[in-house]
């Protein structure tokens, strides 16, 4: 998959893909580029959506006998009432880390056992060892093969090896990332949640260019 359909000049979309890379809104874009806004927001959108396309493909790669950390994450949603596990209005997101390694998200509609394991099934071998909090959809682990430790976040956030910090790293740079947006539709959400993994993933922007510009071929 590859950037098509784009009216914009050659030059224009590797300063466009330069200015996404530095996490520059599209708005500030177009204004430094003396571009209409729309057209800077469609090429940013199109870069989202080659990301979501590059990072399903990459889905496919299993975490074999690795360390995972595993955890939930809330998004978006109304502020008041309930908050945290269960709070209404909000997207969930579940996310797998290979601890110093990469993390996989999901857009998932609830955080029961029944709706997490078949991920955690798919995306890792049962000969991994797992960490995870308290939350009781985890107990499934325990009698899935999987050597399941367990960090109690009322008490302590780490013990040693025993701690989910680095998935925890990941939600806050990616509420930190998605918070200059000031709202994003449910409905490209999956778009945006996956830019913030890529980012993750592929390090420093120089890399993240040098994907991009792989994956875009611009």
């Amino acid at each position: 998959m590859n950037l098509t359909n784009c009216k914009l000049s050659r030059k224009l979309q590797l300063k466009l893909l330069d200015f996404f890379v530095l996490e520059v809104t599209a708005r500030a874009a177009a204004d430094l580029l003396e571009i209409h806004p729309n057209s800077a927001a469609l090429f940013y959108t199109k870069i989202r959506k080659i990301i979501f396309y590059y990072l399903e493909q990459e889905a496919l790669e299993v975490f074999d006998g690795e360390i995972i950390e595993l955890d939930e994450s809330y998004f978006g949603g109304t502020r008041k009432g309930k908050r945290g596990r269960g709070a209404s209005g909000k997207v969930i997101v579940f996310g797998l880390l290979k601890r110093n390694g990469k993390v996989y998200t999901v857009i998932v509609p609830d955080t029961k056992s029944s709706t997490l394991m078949p991920v955690i099934a798919k995306k890792i071998t049962p000969d991994s060892v797992v960490y995870t909090d308290h939350w009781h959809s985890y107990n499934a682990l325990d009698v899935a093969g999987f050597s399941h430790h367990r960090i109690n976040h009322s008490n302590q956030f780490a013990n040693g090896n025993n701690h989910i910090n680095g998935i925890e790293n990941f939600w806050n740079q990616a509420k930190r990332t998605l918070r200059k947006y000031n709202g994003i539709p449910k409905d490209s959400f999956h778009l945006f949640i996956k830019e913030c993994q890529f980012r993750f993933n592929y390090g420093s922007p120089k890399q993240q260019l040098k994907t991009l510009r792989l994956w875009t071929k611009i």
